[in-house]
């Protein structure tokens, strides 16, 4: 497949966007009743008019659930209609765990060859001048060829193929430090969604999955990834400031205190990468990046909560509370907080 132009970095006052005219489009309206086998290996399955090939399907990728490759492929081709969305015009980081949460894992950037010619890249210029051309994951079949990977959790860049230095939206990576308890990881959230309130700031929280939350704010497409970059961290350390007891924006690890919970800004430095929303992670309870509501995060959440084997009927339930992140509404205008030019 021949690889589009690489897209040319954004300035201050140049918007790659407004040149391209290349839409978020919506996923095709691939059939979502896809059934993945479990008695055989391999299956080749038609997807919107499109061939992919499934492989190592009882390949067991959690020993202690006795969960299969296939089951997790099953999984995705199941939360597809809420997923993809998220997904259709942002590069993906494949992390790849051929053999499963016990085995070995390793990243790759650059789409595979050979590859089927219906998957499409994004070909983003790095500083050092050197093209990577990223795989992009636009529908269903896609989804489930780069699942089949071995990709157990799904990591798309922030911004948005058509112009990579505007991000979308700013996010907050809430980790905890040695000796950090959950409840401080929990009252970490309350107050940068405090701090973002009164800011005016739309905020909108989810489990990683693992040990913390992310916590986004959708933004108008204008701010350099610099300049996103800069509001981010100007406000994780005046957080900092005032709860020295409790938050670190410390990004240097020897540096960073112990039993405080990290408020990592530096997540939206370019190039950088979180999970994706509704992505499984390889942790031991095949735990989900799930979106919550800030009334849960209130009552009393777990990470463990949010898994593999109940998260569908959680979005059967309730919806995409990660919808309003697509919403061309509801954005906020970052220029307003350090008169950044368009």
């Amino acid at each position: 497949m021949r690889a589009k132009p690489a897209v040319k970095r954004a300035t201050s006052n140049f918007h790659p966007a407004k040149h391209q005219k290349e839409p978020a489009r919506p996923p095709e309206p691939d059939s979502l009743s896809i059934r993945i086998p479990r008695d055989r290996d391999t299956a080749e399955l038609q997807v919107g008019g499109k061939t992919v090939r499934l492989t190592n399907l009882r390949k067991i990728f959690w020993p202690d659930l006795g969960i299969s490759k296939g089951d997790l492929i099953q999984f995705y081709a199941d939360v597809a209609p809420v997923l993809l969305p998220h997904l259709v015009s942002r590069a993906m980081v494949m992390k790849r765990y051929p053999n499963g949460i016990a085995g070995d894992f390793f990243f790759m950037k650059r789409a595979p060859s050979p590859r089927p010619e219906w998957i499409e890249t994004c070909s983003i210029e790095h500083a050092s001048g050197n093209v990577i051309h990223f795989p992009v994951v636009r529908d269903l079949s896609s989804l489930l060829w780069v699942i089949n990977l071995g990709c157990i959790d799904l990591n798309p860049w922030y911004g948005r193929c058509d112009d990579v230095d505007r991000p979308d939206y700013l996010h907050f990576d809430l980790d905890p430090v040695k000796g950090a308890s959950w409840n401080q990881v929990v009252e970490a959230a309350k107050l940068v969604h405090d701090g973002l309130t009164r800011l005016k700031l739309p905020a909108f929280i989810k489990t990683t999955g693992s040990r913390g939350f992310h916590i986004y704010v959708p933004i108008v497409r204008g701010p350099t990834q610099k300049e996103v970059w800069k509001f981010a961290k100007e406000f994780a350390t005046a957080l900092a400031s005032v709860r020295s007891d409790l938050i670190t924006a410390e990004y240097r690890i020897a540096k960073r205190p112990q039993k405080r919970v990290l408020v990592d800004y530096n997540q939206n430095a370019w190039g950088r990468t979180l999970a994706s929303v509704y992505s499984v992670r390889p942790q031991p309870n095949a735990t989900v990046s799930a979106p919550i509501t800030w009334k849960e995060l209130e009552k009393g959440v777990q990470i463990e909560d949010f898994r593999m084997d109940n998260m569908r009927e959680r979005i059967k339930k309730i919806g995409d509370l990660w919808a309003p992140l697509l919403a061309e509404t509801g954005r906020a205008k970052l220029e307003a907080f350090y008169g950044a030019s368009d």
